[in-house]
């Protein structure tokens, strides 16, 4: 079952200090991180340590511990294998990286650590806006992203109520720490990906297939926008002009007149966007003059018709066969 699709819905709002209740739009929260919006209830604005954050809708069906299990969930991943049953995080570390980490001992910990960690699965908009995280913040520029639908068993047995995000600031969470024996998925409320969205943590054990699409779709994105995006970066020269002499100690060069087009050109299509996938959104995809023109513009397209347009990507889920895991 699907649920709707819609990065600008409203959100709820809970106030630590009063329990006041309410609803505001993206743009209210953007003004009240700015310090520019209080509670309606006391005041408080977001520079209280018990200040307003955004709540769980309740009218949100995977409060509903039937329908977790009949929903569909989403990932986004840079591995084509997600989840991997034959998981062995230190596969790819170098002898001399074992040994920086303190010893086979030590590395086998790790491994442990890694192998116990929850899986995470979420909204449609939450896992896009987990891929504009990961490209924006984790040098995943130019990785290769994958959209997964996840569905979990008819038998999975969910943990009651929500949490508050138990992730840490590195989004980890061991899966003992919130689904104790017997329990197989645990609902969260999501901070950081599609405010005030439930999330998962699961093991791989709950889920009972995936279907898999590589991200941004390659035959998606607006051929006009395309175009005349790879023709203003055609004019702008590649070579940028010397620099003048300024009074600072390590002097960095201007912008290339390419990067300038580009920044110019990524500003006008963040535009369209909900104001808080804009910042993301812009430094995500930000032109290089290493790129090709033609190529980071299909790509840059292909993300904005994600998030405008997501229905082409549940078409090409569509019509993927179901991966048992």
């Amino acid at each position: 079952m699907e649920r709707q699709i819609d990065f600008s819905r409203d959100r709820h709002m809970l106030c630590g200090r009063c329990d006041q209740r309410w609803v505001v739009d993206l743009d209210w929260i953007d003004r009240w991180e700015q310090g520019q919006e209080s509670c309606p209830g006391c005041g408080a604005t977001c520079e209280h340590e018990d200040s307003p954050r955004v709540t769980v809708d309740p009218d949100e069906p995977a409060l509903d511990d039937d329908q977790v299990a009949r929903l569909a969930w989403y990932h986004t991943s840079t591995h084509p294998d997600w989840p991997a049953r034959q998981f062995d995080p230190a596969a790819g570390l170098t002898a001399l990286t074992r040994s920086r980490m303190g010893g086979e001992e030590t590395v086998a910990e790790w491994v442990a650590y890694q192998r116990a960690k929850a899986l995470h699965v979420g909204t449609y908009e939450a896992a896009v806006h987990n891929m504009l995280r990961r490209i924006h913040d984790q040098a995943d520029h130019a990785s290769q992203f994958y959209l997964y639908r996840v569905r979990l068993k008819p038998s999975v047995v969910v943990r009651d109520g929500w949490l508050v995000d138990p992730s840490n600031f590195v989004g980890d969470v061991t899966l003992d720490a919130v689904c104790p024996p017997g329990v197989d998925v645990a609902r969260y409320l999501n901070y950081h990906e599609d405010p005030g969205g439930l999330s998962l943590a699961l093991g791989q054990d709950a889920i009972i297939s995936v279907q898999r699409v590589a991200v941004p779709l390659a035959d998606a994105g607006d051929d006009d926008w395309v175009r005349s995006a790879v023709a203003a970066l055609g004019d702008a020269p590649e070579v940028v002009a010397p620099a003048t002499k300024r009074r600072s100690l390590f002097p960095l060069p201007p912008p290339s007149p390419r990067i300038r087009a580009g920044q110019e050109l990524m500003t006008t299509l963040a535009g369209r966007l909900p104001v808080n996938l804009r910042d993301q959104f812009t430094w995500g995809a930000a032109f290089d003059d290493e790129d090709d023109p033609a190529r980071w513009a299909r790509r840059t397209s292909g993300l904005l018709e994600l998030i405008v347009h997501p229905g082409a990507a549940l078409a090409a889920l569509d019509g993927e066969e179901p991966r048992p895991v």
